[in-house]
């Protein structure tokens, strides 16, 4: 399929969704970018707008009928499914080392857990699009996947997709880096992408203490989009957050769903709606990006 047929398959889902949704109202920010979330604290769950639900997913010790629970919630609201899979377990574990992950995924040891998931998810009556490995060429060290050297890093992605694919042919398949530089490097090739994400995330304290002002959402976003969008894929932001004073999450909260001529191939915006999990780097602690708690007094 075409880049630009998939770009009109995936906006005309969301949109189908969105129109199915109802009016729009509040927490959702305004505008016409279709929106979704990751929302395990139920803050959207009465809000029309959304019309993506996020999840993240271990692919060891997971309970898969999660993912059934998480279909009829989306149904429910006409939502579709965002899963991400992350490759490891959430339990401590000396499984979870990039070394035993490397070594596993190429020796076919990790392929049972990819089928039986993506099994379950081909099952599912929401559209479902997965993300696999994501942010991948962050070198913090907080995924244990992330940081390989490409061609490492390509290599098992085109292997679990391949594996997912046969086992779910009915979903899509996001690639989503952080957007950083250098992230063409591990891009996997068209035919293993329907779709980019992106992450963008604005946290007031560190842009003044790093960057001596208050950066805006197209600061960060614009970039990242420039280097997504290269790739001729549909665009979208799969994990967004900003959290700082008032009128800081003002400018962001009426920025990120406005439709842009410079931006043809973002298809949508989903917000992380949940306590950061890893530090920020320099001592920026965990911010909370939940909408109760963003604002900062």
């Amino acid at each position: 399929m075409t880049s630009g047929r998939m770009k009109g398959l995936v906006l005309g889902v969301l949109m189908a969704l969105a129109a199915a949704s109802g009016a729009v109202a509040e927490p959702s920010p305004p505008g016409d970018v279709p929106f979704g979330a990751y929302d395990p604290g139920g803050d959207f769950a009465d809000d029309k707008v959304p019309v993506i639900e996020h999840l993240f997913l271990p692919w060891e010790d997971v309970y898969l009928p999660s993912l059934n629970e998480a279909d009829a919630y989306a149904l429910a609201r006409h939502r579709a499914l965002l899963v991400t899979l992350e490759p490891w377990t959430w339990s401590r574990s000396e499984r979870n080392t990039p070394q035993h992950l490397r070594a596993g995924i190429a020796s076919g040891a990790y392929d049972a857990n990819m089928d039986s998931i993506c099994r379950v998810m081909g099952q599912l009556k929401s559209p479902v699009t997965l993300r696999w490995g994501h942010e991948m060429e962050d070198k913090s060290g907080q995924f244990i996947w992330a940081g390989w050297k490409p061609a490492d890093y390509i290599a098992a992605y085109r292997r679990m997709i391949t594996i997912c694919r046969k086992a779910a042919p009915n979903i899509r398949v996001m690639w989503s880096p952080l957007g950083d530089a250098g992230m063409e490097a591990y891009y996997p090739g068209n035919d293993y992408v329907d779709i980019v994400g992106i992450s963008v995330f604005g946290l007031q304290a560190y842009d003044r203490a790093k960057f001596g002002h208050d950066r805006s959402y197209l600061e960060i976003f614009g970039p990242k989009y420039a280097r997504a969008a290269q790739f001729g894929k549909p665009v979208v932001v799969a994990e967004l957050g900003y959290s700082g004073d008032q009128a800081y999450v003002d400018s962001w909260n009426n920025s990120v769903r406005v439709t842009r001529a410079a931006y043809p191939n973002l298809v949508g915006v989903v917000y992380f709606d949940q306590r950061e999990v890893y530090p920020w780097p320099e001592n920026f602690g965990l911010p909370d990006w939940r909408l109760a708690n963003r604002v900062i007094k």
